[in-house]
């Protein structure tokens, strides 16, 4: 759901809160944007000028989770799963070229976290809440610090970089980092997992599982 304008304003942006830099670049940015108002007008704003409106009878919730990885499911060529690609060629011994700078961040989770986050947004008391839409995330590593994390942990490991113009492009007008602060005041929200901790606790051991038999 988010739109920065370039490297300069990505810097200076830091950490985004959820109603700035909301212009994207992409048709699945914005398609996310329009859910988001949708589901605000319909919680808030539904048939407003009727005599017989009722008010409340839709309670709207929504997170935007930022890039997700998982250890099971594997990257379909999503723009965020570089991370993702990256971990499961590792595991298997597969030359990987990233698809981004070295320098390329923008924020990420792991599923567990992803579903804890959301299980605690649905069971907030909505007395609590002040917006409808909140951001999550837990860590926002360089591509190139999670290729150095990696090879420490499969030493045969090949990752290279060779950025593809257009899909750097569009990871460049993502944040690179986002701003969870009404996360944490509103319902509890706990960033979860550090980048060493997600890397060396959960994806690591089971994605060494998973093709251990290959």
């Amino acid at each position: 759901a988010f739109g920065i304008a370039d490297l300069e304003q990505k810097a200076v942006a830091g950490a985004v809160p959820e109603d700035e830099h909301t212009n994207p670049t992409t048709m699945y940015g914005c398609n996310k944007l329009y859910g988001e108002h949708l589901g605000r007008y319909y919680a808030h704003h539904y048939r407003q000028l009727a005599q017989d409106r009722v008010e409340g009878l839709l309670d709207f919730r929504c997170l935007r989770y930022p890039g997700l990885i998982s250890p099971h499911t594997l990257p379909s060529g999503g723009t965020s799963d570089y991370i993702p690609e990256m971990l499961h060629a590792a595991a298997q011994g597969t030359p990987y070229a990233c698809f981004v700078r070295e320098d390329a961040r923008i924020p990420f989770m792991v599923m567990p976290d992803a579903i804890d986050a959301t299980l605690q947004l649905a069971g907030a008391d909505v007395s609590s809440l002040t917006r409808s839409v909140y951001n999550v995330a837990s860590f926002s590593p360089s591509a190139g610090e999670v290729a150095e994390l990696l090879t420490k942990h499969f030493p045969e490991a090949k990752i290279s970089f060779a950025p593809d113009v257009q899909r750097q492009a569009i990871v460049d007008s993502w944040p690179a980092d986002v701003n969870t602060q009404a996360a944490e005041q509103d319902w509890g929200f706990l960033r979860g997992c550090s980048l060493e901790q997600a890397f060396e606790e959960v994806l690591i051991p089971e994605v060494r599982s998973r093709y251990a038999s290959d």
